[in-house]
């Protein structure tokens, strides 16, 4: 059973979610809605809305959507229970002890058990290392230069060549199914069930909970893969996981450090920098940098000097200021990377890089440059046009006029000239994003699979929530049932109970349904746009149409629904036919 409807609607309303969702996303006003980059997709243009009228969000780039729960479960991947935890101890709700559903008992008890999986197959590997059989590991890591402390700390271990985890774990009585589904062991209809990772050094993968949720495993020769992942799990993502952060997250610096490998992570806590994490084999997500700006806003960004290297750090920096993460570049050439330098140049000069550590802005300019052909003065041109687009870009205007003056004498470009290259880039991009954002909200292919009369009936659902007052008038002409089977019909007997009782609240709607897909479809329903209609009388017209097309689809249905029992019901349809145009002539909405 979930909790009450009480407690949960107490607890999304003490909960705004423009309050709630500018602690995330750095969100811009635009007209009565809130505009910013989607922390779900990768964008360059805002398509993320929030609407602080309705209490819900909607993304019209990937079509996300729903109130201020469905927001926490997908930007923290977490369930329900966990988001209203979440949203509750913000707000200082104490919730009431609760049973649960048998599906959420079951979701939990798998959860638990995959727990517990990863805890056996950790200890597993650990003692593996320090077996006879782990003696390939232990020389890699000896070859390292890793203190035993240090791989006792991060729980390294070692799967041996031929495999044995498996057997252990069904020894500790757990099923096959079971054991496929934690991603440590995989069937293949010749072989049975056998070990994911074999012959490579382990590194358990913990949550910032210190809870093992996944392995990394680095091959011992030249097998390929090098570096191998478990697989997502009920458990495991890795788009939201950071290696190290289960001890960064307590660092007193201030700012973590963002490298790539576990060995440089292991490396650099080994030498007194416990605030750096890694990535999991793959770029900078937005579900990392919102993990991120739960315990820092500042990040230095270690990423090898080549060029796979620059392009990482280009485009963890936009990610990461759109959750309102600060980041700088450090430069550690000439070495490959942090272990590498630290070997060499040790530990204090490693703190001098990182106090060195290069503006993000300028380091973006600085690979800009290369681009360019700076010694002639169309490429300089071209560059400094570039360059004031990116400055253009900088919502805060204190911001902008900083890189302004910054830029300016960093290029030995005249103030004024770069202020108005500036301004011109933020009109020309302001022209392109209102030519670019979809008039429908969603995108032409989609609109145009769509069914005509399910588009408006969505459209009348958004212009009852945006006009209340026309809902008495619009009642006598279209019911609830009038509208299509499901998602549809549900939202609109909810609406309607709603406008009835002078109580409309569409981010609880919202909440009636338990799937996330439905909960992006509920908030589509609701974020329906029809245009830059701005006269009253034009929009008038354009509701009083929707009406009448639900109405007379309705009419139409009922005749044939009727049948025609012969020739001699042909007037009488006849006039049946002209009631109807006679009726939905006299509809007229007025706002």
């Amino acid at each position: 059973m979930r909790y009450g409807e009480d407690v949960i609607e107490e607890v999304r309303s003490r909960n705004d979610i423009l309050d709630v969702i500018s602690g995330y996303v750095k969100l811009k006003k635009q007209g009565s809605n809130y505009f910013g980059l989607c922390p779900f997709h990768n964008e360059k243009s805002p398509s993320f809305s929030v609407t602080p009228s309705k209490q819900m969000f909607y993304c019209f780039g990937c079509q996300k959507g729903g109130n201020v729960f469905s927001f926490i479960e997908e930007y923290e991947n977490c369930e329900f229970p966990e988001a209203l935890q979440i949203l509750a101890e913000r707000a200082g709700v104490s919730l009431p002890e609760r049973s649960m559903g048998e599906e959420e008992k079951r979701e939990q008890s798998l959860r638990t058990r995959l727990l517990e999986i990863n805890k056996e197959a950790a200890k597993y590997y650990y003692a593996m290392l320090r077996s006879q059989n782990g003696t390939p590991g232990m020389n890699y890591f000896n070859g390292r230069q890793l203190s035993e402390e240090t791989m006792k700390t991060f729980g390294l271990g070692f799967a041996s060549q031929g495999g044995g985890l498996w057997r252990y774990l069904k020894s500790k009585g757990y099923k096959d199914e079971l054991l496929g589904q934690s991603g440590l062991v995989t069937f293949d209809e010749r072989r049975g069930m056998s070990d994911k990772f074999w012959n490579r050094v382990m590194f358990p993968i913990m949550d910032e909970k210190n809870r093992v949720i996944a392995f990394g495993g680095r091959v011992m020769g030249d097998g390929k893969p090098k570096y191998l992942n478990s697989p997502e799990t009920k458990i495991f993502d890795k788009s939201r996981t950071l290696y190290g952060l289960n001890r960064a997250r307590s660092t007193k610096t201030g700012y973590l450090i963002m490298c790539e490998g576990y060995m440089d992570v292991i490396s650099l806590h080994q030498a007194g920098f416990t605030q750096a994490v890694a990535t999991l084999g793959t770029a900078v997500t937005p579900g990392h940098a919102s993990l991120i700006s739960r315990f820092v806003k500042n990040v230095l960004l270690i990423y090898d000097s080549d060029d796979a290297g620059i392009n990482a750090a280009k485009k963890a920096i936009p990610i990461l200021k759109n959750a309102g993460v600060t980041s700088k570049v450090v430069n550690l050439k000439p070495f490959k990377d942090p272990d590498e330098f630290i070997k060499n140049l040790g530990p204090e000069e490693f703190e001098k890089r990182l106090r060195n550590a290069e503006n993000s802005f300028y380091f973006e300019m600085r690979v800009l440059e290369r681009d360019f052909d700076m010694s002639d003065p169309d490429g300089r041109t071209r560059f400094v046009g570039a360059m004031a687009g990116s400055i253009a870009a900088m919502e805060n205007p204190v911001e902008r006029e900083s890189y302004i003056a910054a830029m300016a004498s960093r290029y030995s470009i005249a103030p004024q000239n770069l202020q108005e290259a500036v301004v011109k880039a933020a009109v020309d991009r302001d022209r392109i994003a209102r030519y670019e954002r979809p008039r429908t909200g969603r995108s032409e292919h989609k609109e145009e699979r769509e069914d005509g009369l399910h588009k408006v009936q969505r459209l009348l659902l958004t212009s009852l929530v945006e006009n209340p007052e026309i809902f008495s008038q619009v009642e006598k002409y279209v019911k609830p049932e009038d509208f299509d089977e499901g998602v549809i019909r549900r939202v609109a007997v909810a609406l309607y109970d709603q406008l009835r009782e002078n109580k409309l609240n569409p981010a609880a709607i919202v909440s009636m349904f338990d799937d996330e897909e439905d909960h992006s479809t509920v908030a589509m329903l609701f974020h329906s746009q029809y245009g830059d209609i701005e006269a009253k009388s034009d929009r008038e017209r354009y509701i009083t149409d929707l009406v009448v097309k639900i109405r007379k689809n309705t009419i139409m249905k009922e005749q044939s629904g009727a049948g025609d029992a012969g020739g001699k019901d042909l007037l009488k349809n006849e006039l049946a036919k002209r009631r109807m145009v006679d009726e939905l002539k006299k509809i007229h909405i007025k706002l």
